[in-house]
């Protein structure tokens, strides 16, 4: 498999339990990075909640994730949002939970259904997206091999992202991490043809 699933952008779901007011929002995310601007941007708009709770997933072999309570009882937050993470199988998310109490405690089965009720009303806000796992690459030839790599290109239907027609022609690609393999010992059996992977961003 090559494919993975996501969400394409932002969501927002409103939670309510005996006056506890449970705001969930779910991002696409790639980094670390750009989760903890995300985090620091929603603890500083949401400074007056009780509690900002969150999980995420990255990375297409889904190995990267974290869960965090944020001072709720230890498993009764983040856990069930990863849970709801792992339900819907998606990767390269984030979801935020923000609770401002309501005076009633809910208890350990209470805060657990508030959060994965919220978590999964966010995902089910979110539009889901099948994103493919590629990698990109360049061949380099001269111009009388064009044609040939060229028949290759369209022969794997692979996206073609630059080409420069000069002395020495290059061409920029991606390719689906399946089809790898056959695509480089195709380009290997061309003569005159330099055939390399780019470091993707």
């Amino acid at each position: 498999m090559d494919t993975f699933l996501t969400v394409k952008d932002t969501a927002t779901a409103i939670f309510k339990d005996k006056g506890s007011k449970f705001i969930a929002f779910i991002y696409p995310v790639s980094t670390i990075d750009e989760i903890k601007s995300i985090l620091d941007q929603k603890r500083k708009e949401y400074y007056d909640a009780r509690h900002v709770c969150y999980a995420y997933m990255l990375g297409f072999e889904r190995l990267n994730f974290r869960a965090n309570d944020d001072g709720e009882p230890s498993g009764t937050a983040g856990r069930p949002i990863l849970g709801q993470i792992n339900s819907a199988n998606l990767t390269d998310v984030l979801i935020i939970v923000v609770r401002y109490f309501g005076g009633i405690l809910l208890g350990t089965s209470g805060l657990i259904n508030a959060y994965k009720t919220s978590a999964c009303d966010v995902i089910n806000s979110a539009e889901i997206i099948t994103k493919i796992v590629e990698k990109s690459f360049v061949a380099t030839c001269d111009y009388q091999t064009v044609n040939d790599v060229m028949k290759i290109i369209k022969e794997y239907n692979l996206e073609l992202v630059k080409s420069e027609y000069n002395l020495d022609c290059s061409f920029t690609f991606k390719v689906r991490t399946s089809l790898i393999d056959t695509v480089s010992r195709k380009f290997s059996n061309l003569d005159f043809v330099q055939f390399n992977q780019l470091d993707d961003e």
